[in-house]
């Protein structure tokens, strides 16, 4: 279980394990769960974040159903879910209060290895693809270097210069790439 930990000076934010079924086609990529995420111990939990209904529209996973059940619609969908740091310090939520010299990303390698039919990834965001390819990416090995990305626009409240259904429309690229 993810968690939050205070000390005098800083909050050091720890994820959550990738959700990912064996047969998953896409990854999509976060930065770090935000605190309302890692109060509740899921992904995507500020209910104001369009993630959830998104995915209700992509896949059936909206934010009507329990939260396992939006999981394994996911799941049966072929679409994978994680962040790419699995700690770093962050007061608060935001993506740009992420101190970058604090992260540890989530160990790609071994997913990749883990869950070789990822095609494509896609990166909630521009924090996400940032943190992916200063951190990740150089580190990778073929065939996983290569997987072709994209970065979609948030789906976080504080990003909301696009309308719900304008961000709906980028997104279908993933409902495409998982063959749905």
């Amino acid at each position: 279980m993810a968690k939050a930990v205070t000390d005098a000076s800083r909050i050091r934010s720890a994820g959550f394990p990738p959700v990912a079924g064996p047969d998953a086609r896409v990854l999509i990529l976060g930065s770090l769960p935000g605190q309302a995420s890692l109060a509740a111990g899921r992904y995507y939990a500020q209910p104001r974040n369009a993630f959830w209904p998104i995915m209700g529209r992509l896949f059936g996973a909206g934010p009507e159903l329990d939260y396992a059940a939006r999981l394994r619609r996911l799941i049966a969908a072929r679409v994978a879910l994680w962040d790419v740091c699995a700690s770093a310090h962050r007061p608060g939520s935001l993506d740009q209060k992420i101190d970058a010299a604090s992260v540890t990303p989530n160990d790609f390698a071994r997913f990749f290895a883990d869950s070789s039919g990822i095609a494509r990834i896609f990166f909630n965001g521009a924090a996400a693809e940032r943190l992916y390819f200063s951190l990740v990416r150089s580190e990778l090995e073929a065939p996983a270097a290569r997987i072709e990305t994209l970065r979609l626009p948030s789906t976080s409240p504080a990003h909301a210069s696009l309308r719900f259904e304008q961000k709906l429309a980028a997104w279908e690229e993933v409902r495409n790439a998982a063959g749905r």
